[in-house]
């Protein structure tokens, strides 16, 4: 392996700078070493066109303070009817100071 193929492996999707990591219905996007990152679940999906679009996602914003019970992790919770909103929502929580 050459280190260009080492450094794709390790390196993750971004969106505005933020990574993005996808297992199934669920999207985790934001660094892990921040005070924050969020989670998208997708709770729905359309067939347009035979393609899965995703039409119901809810959003959390999470605490990465390992002391923390995960309910009580959880910040903020929102849906949203696209990918392209719960990211907008997500980029503006992760900017956010709080």
């Amino acid at each position: 392996m050459n280190s260009n193929e080492n450094n794709n492996k390790d390196s993750f999707l971004t969106y505005k700078g933020y990574p993005l990591v996808r297992k199934q219905d669920e999207l985790y996007f934001g660094n892990m070493s921040d005070d924050y990152f969020v989670r998208m679940q997708i709770l729905h999906k359309q067939s347009i066109n035979g393609i899965n679009i995703a039409d119901k996602i809810m959003v959390y914003k999470v605490s990465t303070n390992e002391n923390l019970d995960i309910m009580k992790a959880i910040i903020r919770s929102g849906e949203r009817d696209s990918l392209y909103e719960a990211l907008d929502l997500a980029v503006a929580w992760l900017k956010r100071k709080e």
